[in-house]
């Protein structure tokens, strides 16, 4: 038997410039902040054509490493946790809709992130952490009768006790799957009357970590996450 073909395929001129751009941009030379050379530099540093290059930083600006604005040279962005998520949300938020399946997953998801976040949090919690949870309890309570900003509030809770933890991996990933669900929280059906058990639970879940008690922080957390799970519904 022959040798099997091992096709060379010949990529496009933008592929190459893009690896260029970003090999800028990973190997520090352009840092987050700094505007992009201007097409015609590019243009001639690379020997290329103009839709080469506004291919190319399209690519970038698609995967969130520059922001192109009318007008403006295009500048490098800072990338985190949370602009990395923001990539995703459009696509995300397709899939949630496709699937009664990926929502389920979803959310069995948050409940096994979310009791973690309580075990870490209540071993971590300050004065100042404690502080600020009730004051948004407060606001929540304040809120009762105008569910988008009671959901608001209830988004500022969970993404609150994520920041307790000091890594904005877990701040990004709280937000993301609470920004996901909240397109799916059907309010005018079933959210009436649900509020005050979420404000107990809610304090139930902070007397908790202010107590530093993981064990009774996760359970607060998971009976709040199994009894409003239902909540959340294509």
């Amino acid at each position: 038997m022959g040798q099997p073909v091992e096709q060379i395929v010949r990529r496009k001129l933008s592929d190459e410039v893009f690896d260029r751009l970003e090999r800028l941009i990973t190997s520090g030379e352009l840092k987050p902040g700094d505007e992009m050379p201007s097409e015609r530099v590019l243009m001639e540093r690379f020997g290329v054509g103009r839709p080469a290059i506004r291919e190319a930083m399209q690519a970038l600006a698609n995967m969130g490493l520059v922001n192109i604005s009318h007008g403006e040279r295009a500048k490098v962005l800072q990338l985190t946790a949370k602009s990395i998520f923001r990539q995703v949300d459009p696509t995300a938020k397709i899939m949630l809709s496709q699937s009664s399946d990926s929502l389920e997953h979803l959310k069995s998801a948050r409940i096994f992130f979310e009791r973690g976040m309580a075990r870490e949090a209540a071993q971590r919690t300050s004065e100042t952490d404690v502080c600020e949870l009730r004051e948004i309890i407060e606001r929540q309570r304040a809120a009762l009768g105008d569910a988008e900003a009671f959901i608001s509030a209830d988004i500022q809770f969970h993404t609150r006790i994520a920041q307790i933890s000091g890594n904005p991996i877990f701040v990004a990933v709280s937000e993301a799957m609470l920004a996901w669900l909240k397109a799916y929280h059907t309010d005018m059906l079933i959210w009436a009357g649900k509020e005050k058990f979420t404000l107990v639970e809610h304090e139930e879940i902070l007397a908790r970590l202010a107590e530093h008690d993981a064990d009774g922080a996760e359970q607060a957390m998971l009976r709040h996450l199994e009894r409003s799970r239902a909540l959340y519904m294509k």
